[in-house]
Parts: structure tokens; sequence; C-alpha cells
């Protein structure tokens, strides 16, 4: 998407210019339901896959990132990338034959892309990143326990890093993509949180979405955005929305407080709340401050 070429002929101005978001299922791999954002309608899509990832049984489609896709061929040992647009596709092979990973995040970028593996290795978890410009794979021993129980959620790509938050007691933690350094986020959580994911629109702004109430039960839903204090040289969380009473108790019964099953993610202006027990999804829309359900 970053090429000049497709910039120029399909540029933010142009009314021929559409975003979608993907939903697959993973026995479906040929067909997929897209959300045309511009007409605010659901269409379905026969994809035209090459041979090798045409087959439910044998590729699953695990992350997409601005026009890429990400499968993972098991029989092959193998990661493949997918240009939707181009038709064309980079192969990734495993760091290792018998490899064992965990959640899988796909980043593109002006200059390629990068692919961050977290996988475990005996009692400690390993990352792994791959990078598109050198071709080869780097490893990163050490880090911090992040998703194991959270397999749904994947890093979020914010100022050169990767930001996840952990199950209780709830933090924010980040990965550097180039030095490979994990740390923790310095800004304070707020009180009394039933679970929390984090979003970001890849560049200038990090969201917070968290549950607020107490024993596990959320009675409100609401969205910080992380500010900095340039004097203090601190992070810290603003509060900017909360989510309206009535859409709350509809969220929340669809999720029935089984929180594992919330996702987040960033699109084109709309931070989106998900789960995947129920096929429906809310979105906040930042720049007016409104909230919506997607059509079913």
């Amino acid at each position: 998407l970053f090429t000049p070429h497709f910039v120029s002929k399909h540029s933010l101005s142009s009314a021929s210019f559409s975003s979608f978001i993907i939903l697959s299922h993973p026995q479906s791999v040929q067909k997929c339901s897209l959300f045309n954002t511009g007409s605010n309608s659901w269409c379905e899509l026969s994809l035209s896959l090459p041979r090798v990832l045409s087959s439910p049984l044998s590729s699953n489609l695990l992350s997409s990132s601005n026009g890429l896709l990400c499968f993972s061929i098991p029989r092959s040992s193998c990661f493949v990338v997918y240009n939707l647009l181009a038709k064309s596709l980079r192969r990734v092979n495993f760091p290792t034959c018998l490899f064992d990973y965990e959640s899988l995040t796909l980043v593109s970028t002006d200059n390629g892309f990068k692919l961050f593996v977290l996988s475990s290795a005996g009692s400690s978890n390993q990352a792994l990143v791959y990078s598109s410009t050198v071709c080869s794979w780097r490893r990163f021993e050490g880090s911090t326990q992040i998703l194991s129980e959270s397999c749904h959620q994947k890093g979020v790509f914010y100022n050169g890093c990767l930001f996840f938050t952990t199950l209780e007691p709830f933090h924010v933690v980040y990965f550097h993509l180039e030095s490979g350094r994990w740390e923790g986020s310095t800004a304070v959580l707020p009180r009394d949180l039933t679970f929390v994911r984090v979003v970001s629109d890849g560049y200038q702004k990090l969201y917070l979405i968290a549950g607020v109430g107490t024993s596990g039960i959320s009675r409100s839903i609401k969205i910080w955005e992380l500010g900095k204090d340039e004097d203090q040289g601190v992070d810290y969380w603003v509060e900017v929305e909360t989510l309206p009473e009535m859409v709350c108790r509809k969220f929340v019964s669809v999720c029935y407080h089984n929180y594992e099953h919330v996702y987040c993610f960033w699109h084109q202006g709309l931070i989106c709340l998900c789960c995947y027990t129920w096929p429906e999804m809310l979105y906040f829309k930042v720049s007016r401050g409104t909230w919506h359900w997607l059509p079913k």
C-alpha cells in the first residue's frame, strides 16, 4: 500500500479509494466477508489465493497489516506473506523445523515488513523477529511472559515498538523491534480494571480500552489516550470516552463477562471492539466521538 504508484492512484482524497475490514474463518479460506467503511456495508469476496494457500487444512490466516496477509503452512514449515493487491507472496521458513509458537504479529512499513513471533522454549518465552529487508530471523532470549493465556491478543505497533497487555495483575509492556529490548510502560493504569486492551493508529496515538468494575464484573467500559509530560518526562493515561450505559450492557452481556474473548483493533479512525463468540462489531469513531454497531 505504500508504493508511490498505488498511493498516487488511490490517494485518500480519491473517491475510488476504499478500505476494508476482512472477516475470515479458518474453515473458509477462499471466501471472506469484507466490510466497506465507505459504503457502510458488507460484501462477499472470493479470494483468488495461490494453490499453496487454498486448502483450509493446510494453511491458517494468522495476521494482516495494510493489505498484507500472513498465513502459516505447518506441513511446509513456513509462513507465507501474501500481497492481496499485487498477487505476490513471500515464503518465510520457520526458524527451526519443529517450531512451536504462541502468537504472531505482522507489521508492514514503508520499506518492508516484519514478523514478530512469541515462542515457548522450556520454562521461558523467546521473541523472534523476521525482517524482509535482510531476509533473516533474530532471536531474543529472556523475554517476559506476555500472552500465556491470551492467544488471541496480538502486538500493537506504535512508535517502533509492539505493545501488549498482561493478564492480572494488569500491565502494559512493549518490545523494541530493533533492539529486542522489553520495557514496562511507566504510565500508571486506572484503578478497578476488569480487562485491558490497547490499540494504536500506528504512529501518533496509543489508546487503552478497559472495563471498570469490581469482582471481575465490568460496570463501564472506558477509553484512555496516552499522554506525555515533556517537562517531567513521564507518561500518563487521559480518559477520553465512556461507552454509553445501554451499549455497555449489551456488550458485556454478549461477552458474559468472559473478557478473554474480547479483542480490539484500529481501522481508519475507528476503535473497534469485538467478541470472538458473537458476530457483531462495536466501534468508536474518534473524530466525532460517537459509538456505532456495524450492521450484521
